[in-house]
């Protein structure tokens, strides 16, 4: 058997899910069939549509989790914190690896002690085209060493990223506060803060089939909240200023961006309790990558 076919027992794989029974049976199919053989654990949010169940009968090689609620992206903690393997790749029950690219993002994490987290290269199924989001990574306005197997990056996704396990306990996993929407920022400001970095890795790959299941205006709701707590939480008072106001002037003039805002507000005493602005080095990183993203297609406040 050749390296390429062996199993891998370096990284696990860990996928959230609520109510999306299809779309998690073809991920954990492709899974099952990938190259690598990982181990996955599924958290299941509270599903109310039998998708517990299909899993524990059709993949009963999967490690199930059922916590009884929505845990949302703290569902992944859950998960983390049963894994044995040195890295651990994040995927949605719509999303799944390319064969090899999990092999690949633990070569690339063995050889880099100071690498945290690899992200893939997304494809859009069924047409085979790359996320918009795709250029946004690739055109990374940060530096890094040179050593970095790709571009430098500000933050991941959690859908197409493979992780150190050691890093996302260290970093305190995703904040369940957040819920779900941008979760990754916080984490991913936290592991730059500790000297570690985060790259994209193009060789790497991630299919995405968007599942019809999304609430669209709720993730919208989400994302508008957890950028403001985000920005509170960690940049310093100017630059958390001078972001509300962009955010005030740009996000749609609707009920959904008014109920964003008034749950922000709501959570200002947690926040301002856990409020730890970053060092001025991790600040400009910020910086930079504010100015781009207000020219990136992917990241619009609409729905």
């Amino acid at each position: 058997m050749t390296g390429a076919a062996r199993p891998d027992p370096r990284t696990a794989v860990v996928v959230i899910t609520q109510d999306r029974r299809p779309e998690l049976l073809r991920t954990l199919r492709v899974l099952r069939n990938l190259p690598e053989r990982p181990h996955v654990v599924v958290t299941d949010n509270g599903s109310r549509d039998g998708t517990a169940e299909a899993v524990a009968r059709l993949f009963p090689e999967v490690e199930l989790l059922r916590p009884g609620r929505n845990l949302g992206a703290a569902g992944r903690n859950l998960a983390v914190s049963r894994v044995r393997t040195p890295y651990v790749a994040f995927c949605d029950d719509d999303t799944w690896w390319d064969p090899g690219s999990l092999r690949r993002a633990a070569d690339l994490l063995d050889a880099h002690p100071a690498l945290a987290a690899v992200t893939a290269r997304i494809v859009v199924e069924p047409s085979g085209e790359e996320d918009p989001v795709v250029a946004e990574l690739r055109d990374s306005p940060l530096t890094g060493p040179d050593w970095l197997p790709g571009p430098a990056l500000g933050s991941f996704l959690a859908a197409a990223t493979v992780i150190r396990v050691d890093a996302f306990l260290a970093g305190g996993g995703f904040h369940p506060g957040l819920f779900l929407g941008g979760e990754e920022e916080l984490l991913a400001t936290d592991l730059l803060t500790r000297g570690l970095w985060l790259a994209y890795v193009p060789e790497l790959t991630i299919h995405h089939a968007a599942s019809p299941a999304r609430d669209s205006t709720g993730r919208r709701v989400l994302g508008i909240r957890n950028t403001l707590w985000f920005t509170w939480l960690r940049r310093p008072w100017p630059a958390a200023l001078r972001r509300t106001a962009h955010l005030l002037r740009t996000v749609p003039r609707d009920t959904a961006s008014a109920r964003a805002f008034a749950e922000a507000f709501a959570g200002l005493p947690w926040v301002l309790r856990q409020r730890a602005p970053v060092p001025a080095h991790i600040e400009a990183r910020l910086v930079a990558l504010e100015e781009a993203r207000r020219h990136s297609t992917a990241r619009r406040y609409v729905g």
